[in-house]
């Protein structure tokens, strides 16, 4: 038997969110189950003495503050904390607004800033946490149409979550980046998708079939979130647990295509790359 945890699981109102705090209850776990509707948390997750259904748009840090006041009151501790909750802005990086982008942004980068610099104090109270961060595979490799906006700011949610370990990790608090590939979720439903408006001609030709493309793919996605749910259970069971999970076999096939393409890129200018010093001039040597 796992010891029982407190999780608090941000946009677990629909989609992956939800199947994380289905497995996170069924477990015997208790959960802070957060989103912008908490009718929806409680019809979507069931009743359960477990379960505290807490009000949380990420990107309002008075709702962090607030969400994680009532977790503590309500259970005394947080050990668990899943930064789930995330948007998808669609489109040629020049047609998406910088508004749009700014969104996607807010939603998935600073939302989970502004909810981890809220739980951290009570992380570091207990000596222990564990802070799980949801990127996708377009946090590794951000080399495909449509997803500048997205891609932009998952690699921004991986750069401070690989700062954020070190800077926490003494305090005996864990992190983890997952990284999923294509999961069966609701992320491309109208929802949570928001595509750029058509407004420049030379993209005219691709943006048809990308569109109908990246429309088609939603529930046709490979990957099984409740299995990838069971799996965030693993990874928090595990002492210690991973730096980083790579979720699906598509992901891991993207990411050993990163590698190559890194080694390629060393390669491809490591003469020029690795004459860059400052020359030592031996006139100007150190002498005893």
């Amino acid at each position: 038997m796992t010891p029982k945890k407190v999780w608090l699981i941000t946009g677990a109102s629909r989609g992956m969110g939800a199947d994380f705090g289905r497995a996170v209850l069924a477990a015997g776990h208790q959960l802070v189950a957060t989103g912008r509707d908490t009718e929806r948390l409680a019809r979507v997750l069931g009743p359960s003495d477990d379960l505290l259904a807490v009000k949380l748009d990420v990107t309002r840090r008075d709702d962090a503050e607030t969400a994680v006041k009532a977790a503590v009151e309500r259970f005394g501790r947080i050990d668990v904390l899943v930064n789930n909750a995330a948007s998808f802005y669609a489109g040629f990086f020049e047609e998406l607004t910088p508004e749009q982008m700014e969104r996607q942004l807010a939603t998935s980068l600073i939302g989970p800033m502004n909810v981890t610099r809220a739980v951290l104090p009570v992380m570091r109270r207990q000596r222990a946490g564990h802070v799980i961060s949801i990127s996708s595979s377009a946090g590794l490799a951000g080399g495909a149409e449509f997803v500048s906006a997205y891609a932009a700011s998952k690699f921004g949610l991986e750069g401070w979550m690989e700062a954020l370990r070190v800077e926490v990790a003494p305090l005996g608090i864990h992190t983890t980046i997952v990284n999923p590939g294509f999961f069966r979720t609701e992320l491309l439903t109208e929802q949570s998708t928001s595509y750029a408006a058509p407004s420049i001609a030379d993209y005219d030709e691709r943006r048809a079939p990308l569109l109908a493309y990246w429309k088609a793919q939603n529930g046709q996605q490979s990957g099984d979130p409740a299995k990838l749910a069971r799996a965030l259970l693993t990874i928090a069971s595990q002492e210690p647990p991973p730096r980083r999970f790579i979720a699906g076999g598509d992901a891991i096939g993207t990411a050993e295509q990163k590698i190559a393409a890194l080694k390629e890129d060393i390669e491809y200018d490591r003469a020029l790359s690795t004459s860059l010093d400052f020359e030592v001039s031996s006139q100007h040597g150190v002498h005893s």
